[in-house]
């Protein structure tokens, strides 16, 4: 999204990032990964994300995705190298929910749902082709 910011903004839309996170824990996230375009909010409780029927799996499969990836080479980049991103990562592995999918809804200027797409793994987000076809027609 931060990549395609400006051509969705363009079409009159605005980005709004949820995370299931405190607003604490958000700055941290941006001073390690930022800055972002668009504002990136908190819901610690998980009302928005329970509200929207998010996704919480099992942690036994994607915990048995991240083994067998670690297992064949396929996560080498699962940790940054760099160390405050490193850090970042290894302090939400174990106090945050990063089990919990989000999604991705596009409303229009009434707040009327045009859109919605759940994610139902961390491989399955919208894409942002998806997205621009929604915003241009």
């Amino acid at each position: 999204m931060r990549e395609q910011y400006e051509d969705i903004e363009s079409e009159g839309y605005q980005v709004v990032a949820v995370a299931p996170s405190k607003a604490t824990f958000i700055t941290q996230f941006l001073d390690a990964f930022g800055p972002y375009p668009f504002k990136i909010v908190g819901d610690p409780n998980r009302e928005a994300f329970n509200g929207i029927g998010a996704i919480t799996p099992s942690k036994t499969m994607p915990m048995a995705k991240v083994m067998v990836g670690v297992v064949f080479g396929k996560f080498k980049d699962l940790i940054p190298k760099d160390k405050q991103q490193a850090s970042f990562v290894k302090k939400s592995m174990t106090t945050q929910d990063v089990f919990i999918q989000g999604g991705t809804f596009i409303f229009n200027e009434n707040g009327k749902l045009l859109w919605k797409h759940l994610d139902e793994s961390p491989e399955k987000h919208a894409t942002i082709e998806q997205i621009l076809k929604v915003i241009k027609s």
